[in-house]
């Protein structure tokens, strides 16, 4: 996510009226980086945007919500996606979780309501996602500087015996070589 205090939302609504209130609501809930698109080709016309957040009706003309995804998933893999349909089906819930949607709402009179929420979700997880990220890289670096320092010591340690007498007080027979 390029900056998680201001995400880039699409919205891909073929329904103008519903779009308008969607992208209102979003923008009242300080997302100000929303666009709205009336088709997935739209979308995808401008999916070099490298949107965060894509948020999907199922039904469409021309393209459907899946076909939409699928395109995204393919050049933009880390792009979330959240479907709010009229179509109310276990079936195509599943099916959108399948090809990689992060939820699926069914539009009622709580949707936007349940769409904020996920929305939250989204971008906590991500954020969360990149916080594991960081701490993995610094845990990483951590032990390879370790390894580098006692790599150092070592050599130090074979290379100059008597300044860095490591393996203890070791003392040098002169053994004849003859008997």
């Amino acid at each position: 996510m390029k900056n998680s205090n201001h995400p880039l939302i699409f919205i891909v609504e073929d329904n103008a009226v519903y779009n308008k209130l969607i992208f209102n609501h979003l923008r009242t809930h300080k997302f100000l980086r929303t666009e709205s698109f009336l088709s997935g080709e739209e979308c995808l016309k401008n999916i070099y945007r490298k949107p965060d957040l894509i948020i999907q009706d199922y039904i469409l003309e021309g393209l459907n919500g899946i076909d939409v995804l699928i395109a995204t998933k393919k050049k933009y893999p880390s792009v979330d996606f959240i479907f709010l349909s009229g179509q109310d089906s276990i079936e195509i819930a599943i099916n959108c979780m399948k090809f990689g949607a992060y939820d699926y709402i069914a539009k009622d009179q709580y949707a936007l309501i349940k769409l904020s929420d996920k929305i939250n979700k989204v971008l906590s997880r991500r954020e969360l996602l990149k916080s594991n990220k960081r701490f993995k890289r610094g845990i990483t670096l951590f032990f390879i500087a370790l390894a580098f320092i006692l790599m150092i010591f070592v050599i130090l340690a074979i290379l100059y015996p008597y300044t860095f007498p490591v393996f203890g007080n070791i003392q040098h027979f002169n053994v004849p070589l003859t008997s």
